[in-house]
């Protein structure tokens, strides 16, 4: 079913919200972002909403952060936070990494490969290549999988 990103936002943010997740708005944000950059950001959201847990006590160690986990749908607002307050820092046992890469490109800084189980948030970025991809999904909206999308419950 096509809708557009404000849509898909306003409502996976209202049924974030009814479930009691901490930061829903920033967190549907990033799953419509994903998906308008062509990720499966939604069915991953409903991946990370079927885990045991959604939070976390964010603690840095002589390591960096142990995400234990956790998937970063539910994490990544408070260690973009905690990036901005403390600088770069390395994460381990890193779920669903990909949900950071919203959130480092609209603060315009650096994030490692989020496919390793560990990698650093920090630094400088270089270039938007996302830019052009959002524009579109604005303009044209985005094609949900309706099944998955009635599978996140509010």
């Amino acid at each position: 079913m096509i809708m557009t990103m404000q849509d898909i936002q306003t409502q996976l943010g209202d049924r974030l919200s009814a479930r009691g997740i901490a930061d829903a708005a920033d967190i549907a944000w990033s799953g419509v972002w994903l998906e308008a950059c062509g990720y499966s950001g939604i069915a991953l959201l409903a991946e990370a909403l079927a885990d045991p847990r959604h939070t976390l006590d964010l603690v840095r160690d002589p390591l960096g952060m142990d995400l234990q986990n956790v998937s970063c749908a539910f994490l990544a607002p408070a260690i973009m936070r905690d990036v901005a307050a403390n600088g770069r820092v390395f994460l381990r046992n890193v779920r669903h990494g990909l949900f950071l890469l919203p959130f480092t490109v609209k603060a315009n800084i650096g994030i490692g490969c989020p496919i390793d189980p560990g990698f650093a948030v920090g630094g400088e970025r270089h270039k938007n290549p996302y830019a052009e991809k959002l524009a579109l999904a604005e303009a044209n909206g985005l094609d949900i999988d309706e099944a998955v999308w009635t599978g996140i419950p509010g």
